[in-house]
């Protein structure tokens, strides 16, 4: 595609919304009355000088947008590929959907107690994630870690994800997919915050990240995932075609990404 006219074509959608804001926040300050709490007032929270034009703007919207869409929807297809080739979970994530609907209605808090349809994505991304490597940097002066090693200046580093999902040290049996990997290591814990659940941060599992700059929308994006998941699971059956098992995942390069030529196969469940 133009690059170009496709840039121009979200600034028409975007000027009109940027251009009340900077007139308000000209008008009335940055904290004017009403001001929405929204993207588009963070990114000019933060934006000085050339950085406040519309194009400039525009651009980190289409930036947002580029990194939050086919992240979920590889994860999600990865998901879908997960649950068609293993359908014994299915009972237990539909009782379970089915149940915490029927006791606390749908919202972010009953999302929270899903904790096996929680388990079961968490574990189709330890299995299939983005790619090889996560959190990529540039050195930009020597560094010696706390063991010795020397990081020159000038050098790419990045974490190797990939393999410490599939090493038998973080994981039993790492090539094997158990959709209740993690909630069964929740049970074992006490009430509160669990560090098994996919939005928290560990050296074992960093499909977003870690520390300050792990990816802020990562709640966000879990609670998406959980509702397109349940409401698949609450009004579908799904399968490949023929009960093929699951198609082995594509590499290009560092980049992981489920087969596009594959189809699911959905039928529509009687009320």
């Amino acid at each position: 595609t133009n690059v170009e006219s496709q840039i121009q074509r979200a600034m028409a959608h975007l000027r009109p919304i940027f251009e009340e804001r900077l007139e308000k926040e000209a008008e009335y300050g940055r904290d004017w009355p009403g001001r929405p709490n929204d993207a588009f007032s963070w990114l000019l929270d933060t934006a000085e000088g050339k950085q406040r034009t519309i194009r400039d703007l525009t651009m980190r919207i289409l930036v947002i947008n580029f990194a939050a869409i086919h992240t979920t929807s590889m994860a999600f297809t990865q998901i879908l590929f997960d649950l068609a080739a293993n359908p014994a979970f299915v009972p237990g994530l539909r009782e379970e959907v089915e149940r915490v609907i029927r006791e606390e209605g749908l919202s972010k808090i009953s999302f929270h107690k899903m904790v096996k349809l929680d388990s079961f994505i968490k574990e189709s991304q330890r299995l299939g994630g983005n790619g090889a490597v996560v959190m990529q940097r540039k050195v930009l002066k020597d560094f010696t870690f706390s063991d010795g090693t020397v990081v020159p200046k000038g050098n790419d580093i990045a974490v190797a994800n990939f393999a410490m999902h599939h090493d038998e040290e973080n994981y039993p049996d790492p090539l094997v997919f158990d959709g209740f990997r993690f909630s069964k290591m929740r049970e074992k814990q006490s009430e509160g915050f669990s560090k098994h659940q996919m939005v928290a941060l560990t050296h074992e599992y960093i499909v977003f990240g870690h520390g300050k700059h792990a990816c802020p929308g990562r709640f966000f994006a879990v609670n998406e995932l959980k509702a397109l998941l349940a409401y698949t699971l609450l009004n579908y059956d799904v399968s490949f075609k023929d009960n093929s098992p699951r198609p082995a995942d594509r590499w290009f390069n560092l980049s992981l990404q489920p087969d596009p030529k594959v189809s699911v196969m959905f039928r529509k469940r009687c009320p």
